[in-house]
């Protein structure tokens, strides 16, 4: 299973677990197993850095586990929980940017002070006449 341009995650390191589903498939989903779990150990895995091991369990957890009962074969089910696991470890390896502080625009700046001139007139507006400006 492709992570990265630079990960691949053998698919032996996996463990694939079939059960009865509650989805769809009436009277039939009472006599297979078409849910499909499929669940990765993390820090036994050969085929990760201990940097990628280390930004996994960070943000999963020691064990990630995908679950798909929504088809009503077990082929499609296990082609869609590969799916969720592969998608949920690819994020969990993402590398977030820094984040960089910015501050507001000039126009920004012009838009607040010009609301700002506007709401005082305003109320300078509703005073009662004869009350001087302060």
């Amino acid at each position: 299973m492709q992570l990265s341009r630079d990960v691949a995650l053998p698919l032996r390191e996996l463990t694939v677990r079939a059960s009865r589903s509650s989805g769809p498939g009436g009277q039939h989903a009472n006599v297979t197993a078409s849910r499909i779990e499929v669940s990765f150990n993390v820090a036994a895995s050969s085929s990760l850095s201990e940097e990628h091991k280390r930004r996994i369990i960070a943000r999963l957890g020691p064990r990630v586990v995908a679950v798909a009962q929504d088809a009503r074969s077990q082929s499609r089910n296990r082609e869609l929980a590969l799916e969720r696991l592969r998608r949920r470890l690819q994020g969990a390896l993402a590398v977030q940017r820094p984040r960089r502080a910015t501050g507001p625009s000039r126009a920004a700046r012009q838009r607040t002070l010009e609301l700002k001139r506007r709401q005082a007139a305003r109320k300078r507006a509703r005073r009662p006449p004869g009350e001087q400006d302060g």
